[in-house]
């Protein structure tokens, strides 16, 4: 097993001048699972391909267990990925596509066969064996997909948005069967997906990329209770976080609804105005507060989402507010929403760091 290092690792694509991973600094623990999440083009699969040595860097250095792995091959870095489209050789059978690596390595047949039938035991692929791709469903072919990369156990796993082509209910059983595949083998795994909801489920940590740049990475709840920037902000939660710009007021304090937000002493806002985040779950459906428009209500079961039009420093702004869903407004009614200002997060409009509250 081993540890993975990105320093200060960087490539960027002929014809172009932006980088789509721009000096990535990283450090992923021996058996960690960290998953790097982020919007199309924010670099996450050129850093998983640059790991495994299906892209060049152009600068910086990527190391496994310590070792510069920057100019070597992808065989000789020690690595297994599961791709999106799965990448299954179409004309051999499950058991031959699982035991494939252990053919390339020359291991021997009765020594292959043990092994194949351990790992297809393990993913419930055990009748299967003697069919082709083919014959399979999406899900079952992930799985034999995942088994061909996990038969020899390398020192890591890659894996590039497997789920991406299943099914809502699938893809829930097969992020359970991941963690737990992890988990038992210890082994340290590099994962990349656009679905926020998969890196927080999977993650030990999760590293949030945009436009090249790490923006930010640790637990999932780290990123979700005290995102560094409003990008953060914004790209983790579902539905996503309220973000206004309110004007600085000479107190001290900003007035969001009614309701007075401390700022941190010596802040300077850009302007006069800062920005102001609420979750959906801090901003409640009350008696007085912002005047708002209900424009739809998702029921989820025991809540709601009121989502909701506002006028808010003179502009229409889109809000939304987590109900009880038996006490949830209807569409079309006329609503006050209250924040709760213990859980306000506070932004620079400038730069868009966050501003820690005192």
């Amino acid at each position: 097993m081993a540890d993975v290092r990105y320093a200060q690792a960087t490539r960027i694509y002929p014809g172009t001048e932006a980088p789509a991973v721009d000096a990535l600094d990283l450090h992923i623990e021996d058996g960690e699972f960290m998953v790097l999440v982020g919007p199309s083009g924010s670099g996450k699969t050129t850093a998983l391909r640059m790991l495994a040595g299906l892209e060049e860097v152009d600068a910086g250095a990527v190391l496994i267990g310590g070792r510069d792995v920057t100019d070597l091959a992808p065989k000789e870095r020690d690595v297994s990925m599961v791709f999106q489209n799965y990448a299954l050789y179409p004309y051999l059978t499950v058991a031959a596509n699982i035991g494939f690596p252990l053919r390339i390595a020359k291991v021997k047949k009765s020594v292959r066969e043990q092994r194949v039938r351990e790992v297809a035991k393990l993913l419930g692929l055990e009748e299967y064996l003697e069919r082709k791709p083919g014959q399979l469903s999406g899900g079952q072919r992930q799985r034999v997909a995942m088994g061909r990369a996990i038969i020899r156990l390398p020192s890591v796993f890659l894996m590039d948005e497997p789920l991406s082509n299943l099914d809502a209910k699938l893809r829930v059983q097969m992020r359970a069967d991941i963690a737990a595949l992890q988990s038992d083998f210890g082994v340290t795994t590099v994962y990349v997906t656009h679905d926020q909801a998969e890196a927080m489920t999977l993650g030990h940590r999760v590293a949030v990329l945009h436009e090249g740049e790490l923006q930010q990475c640790g637990p999932p709840r780290a990123l979700y209770e005290h995102p560094a920037n409003i990008f953060v902000a914004g790209f983790i939660g579902s539905p996503a976080m309220n973000l206004c710009t309110v004007p600085l007021g000479r107190n001290g304090v900003v007035t969001f609804g009614g309701v007075d937000v401390p700022v941190p002493r010596g802040v300077v806002a850009n302007g006069n105005s800062i920005v102001l985040g609420v979750r959906p779950e801090s901003l409640e459906v009350a008696g007085e507060g912002i005047p708002a428009r209900v424009d739809v209500v998702e029921d989820v079961g025991a809540d709601a989402f009121v989502f909701c039009t506002a006028e808010v420093g003179g502009e229409s702004m889109r809000l939304v507010a987590r109900s009880e869903a038996r006490r949830a407004p209807q569409q079309g009614d006329q609503v006050s929403l209250r924040p709760r200002p213990e859980e306000a997060h506070l932004f620079d409009p400038a730069s868009g760091e966050r501003l820690e509250r005192r």
